[in-house]
């Protein structure tokens, strides 16, 4: 029963408005309903005062709706009463006596006022602010979507997390674009208002002199009063209507009350308060000027500035006291302490100073998000990423960062404290600094972290720093995984297979390979950023090829070969496979020069050739990328291991396959360039 009563709810108090436009009410009754209405009005102001964000109240334009429709039945009800009886209830009457002082003339210019304050001023401004947030939100949207994907792919959050923001958006987007329509009732029920007031009016003057035989000055006196006093208890509701929906659609993106948010943007400036206050103080004594009033005022407004400024002044002295109880004699360092300090970390995050408070402890901050990331990497990558070490340095810029490998810097990026980075092209209108994202180079610019709803607004993708830190680690990871992965991480790994596969491991290591040649050979495919988390098959197809040779290049040759179909599926498109070929005659040519060497085959090419083949490809990778789409080089089993190694240097990240590779998924090929000695030619 407690659950079936709220679903009745509206549906029963629709069909009380549809029985209101045609079935008689008794005074009573009436006054129920007024006061009802009032009640409702006042209850959906205060809620969005109190919501801490618009979504929060999302069912607001459905209950502008039928809260427009209830006033609406009861203006025909009361007009029903007022021109049929003379009389429609206590509440009509005594705001048609007593709140405009019995006063045709009074009551007359204080409804014209209500209905000039919110049609011209509330209802004009919140019905343009609801479209405006419509359009803007609608064009964010992409924008948003692509950061939620980008944090998904990246590890940063999970499924159900993504699912939920996801929902989130829509529900944005449908809430703004429902709130542009719902603004349109809010302006027709000014303009519904003023007709019904003239319209009652006119009929109260007819019957009154023309049915009833009173004189014109005294019909218009009793029907005029009763006329006003049902306006002024539709349009003030209606006001209060309106104002909420201004104050819905002119909320900030702040996740707090508006009540807090004010009281706090407000409180920011005792200085501003304290010449209010003397401003107040000085117009007192402008003669004629009640100075009892403006000093009370005036005080009231030293006052609290002189205690926002007690209150800054005793945490600048709680800050000053933390700081000097925190700065202790350090104790003298022991062996360990020593070890531990020169002990070279796989991995390691340092950050400014001013960046520390990057690491909250709570779920969503650095510690977290990198926690969440190694757990994607090794899904993706089959390897188990070393703990991230995560320590500050004074040696760092400030809003800075550097990611180390093994000691060694191997990325630096900025995050400036109260931040996002927003990426887009409309950004010469947002205050911030100009900067180039980490990892794809895209221009943006880092804004105030207040100013992120604006940024959305323009239409640009608003990243979180945290999230850029973590999505440039991820990068870095993927480079130098081959980098990362240790002989115990291998040894770990097998063991692992053996216990759902052990032939596979017993059959290969010690007996055909140590654990340093597997390691080679994964690191090999790695470097490529071939998954292993196939391990299983990788060394069954490694224990084939061992028995022949243990050469390192053949050896990964023949783990990619066991992967068969899954080495590809990472780059089709659908079932659509992208290709760059090599022109037959240049690959003829390249087979005829490859050579044996320490670090593998080696193509003898001269170096103004080896320019303008890497320049065909170079051209030939960047007609493809205009056109939004990705691509792989194919050519000769017997040349991928030493085209790879050719292309590496400036083509960092183009996948090379074999002919074998390339059709080993059953995939359409797409032929987009041939490179050649020359010039590519774009397919």
């Amino acid at each position: 029963m407690k659950s079936t009563l709220p679903k009745l709810a509206v549906p029963v108090g629709i069909v009380g408005i549809v029985l209101l436009l045609v079935v008689p009410v008794p005074a009573p009754l009436l006054d129920v309903l007024i006061i009802l209405n009032i009640l409702l009005a006042l209850v959906i102001l205060l809620t969005t005062l109190f919501v801490k964000k618009p979504l929060d109240f999302s069912v607001f334009p459905s209950l502008l709706l039928v809260a427009t429709l209830f006033r609406l039945g009861l203006n025909v009800a009361s007009t029903r009463l007022v021109l049929g009886d003379g009389y429609a209830g206590d509440v009509i009457a005594a705001f048609g006596h007593v709140a405009v002082s019995g006063s045709i003339i009074i009551g007359s210019v204080i409804f014209l006022i209500l209905v000039v304050i919110q049609f011209v001023v509330v209802t004009k401004g919140a019905e343009r602010v609801a479209e405006v947030g419509a359009r803007f939100t609608l064009d964010a949207m992409p924008g948003k979507q692509m950061a939620i994907d980008a944090d998904l792919n990246a590890g940063l959050i999970t499924d159900e997390v993504a699912k939920q923001r996801r929902a989130d958006v829509s529900a944005e987007a449908d809430f703004y674009g429902a709130m542009d329509g719902a603004s349109k009732f809010v302006k027709g029920d000014a303009i519904a208002g003023i007709i019904i007031i003239i319209i009652n009016l006119v009929g109260g003057i007819a019957i009154g002199a023309l049915q009833n035989g009173m004189a014109i000055g005294d019909a218009l006196s009793h029907y005029g009063l009763l006329t006003i006093g049902d306006g002024l208890t539709t349009q003030i509701p209606a006001l209060l209507m309106a104002v909420s929906t201004g104050m819905i659609v002119t909320r900030s993106g702040a996740d707090t009350e508006m009540g807090a948010q004010a009281a706090s943007q407000l409180g920011q400036s005792r200085i501003a308060l304290a010449v209010a206050g003397v401003a107040a103080i000085g117009m007192g004594f402008i003669p004629g000027m009640p100075i009892v009033a403006f000093l009370l005022i005036g005080g009231g407004l030293l006052v609290v500035a002189y205690r926002l400024g007690v209150a800054a002044k005793a945490e600048e002295a709680r800050a000053a006291l933390a700081e000097q109880q925190a700065a202790v004699v350090a104790p003298t360092d022991t062996t360990d302490d020593l070890l531990e300090q020169m002990r070279v970390h796989a991995l390691e995050i340092l950050l400014a100073p001013d960046l520390v408070d990057m690491v909250g402890g709570g779920s969503d901050d650095l510690l977290g998000r990198v926690k969440a990331l190694r757990r994607k990497i090794a899904v993706d990558l089959g390897i188990v990423v070393p703990p991230v070490r995560t320590r500050d340095s004074v040696d760092l810029p400030p809003a800075t960062y550097s990611i180390r490998i093994a000691g060694v810097e191997a990325g630096r990026g900025q995050a400036p404290a109260r931040s996002v980075l927003a990426l887009g092209d409309q950004l010469d209108g947002l205050p911030g600094t100009a900067t180039v994202e980490p990892v794809f180079g895209l221009a943006g610019k880092w804004v105030p972290a207040e100013m992120r709803h604006s940024a959305e607004m323009t239409g640009a993708t608003v990243i979180d720093r945290v999230s850029v830190l973590v999505t440039h680690l991820s990068s870095i990871i993927a480079d130098n995984a081959a980098r990362l992965l240790t002989r115990e991480d291998v040894r770990v790994l097998t063991e692992g297979v053996k216990q759902v596969n052990a032939p596979a491991v017993d059959d290969l290591v010690p007996n055909m390979l140590s654990l340093a040649e597997l390691q080679r050979v994964l690191q090999g495919l790695l470097a490529e950023r071939i998954p292993i988390n196939d391990l299983a098959r990788i060394c069954e197809g490694l224990t084939l090829r061992a028995k022949v040779s243990t050469d390192p290049e053949g050896l990964v040759e023949a783990a990619r070969a066991s992967l068969g179909p899954a080495l590809t599926a990472q780059y089709l498109d659908g079932r659509v496979l992208r290709v760059i070929m090599i022109d037959p005659t240049l690959e003829q040519s390249m087979l005829e020069g490859l050579r044996p060497s320490d670090q593998g085959t080696q193509i003898l090419l001269d170096g103004h050739r080896v320019e303008q083949v890497l320049g065909s490809l170079r051209e030939a990778v960047q007609a493809v990328e205009a056109q939004g789409l990705g691509a792989v080089l194919v050519c000769a089993p017997a040349l991928r291991p030493a085209i790879h190694r050719l292309v590496s240097a400036q083509q960092n990240g183009l996948p090379v396959l074999s002919y074998q590779e390339a059709t080993a998924a059953g995939s359409t090929i797409e032929t987009v360039g041939v490179v050649r000695a020359t010039d590519s030619i774009v397919a």
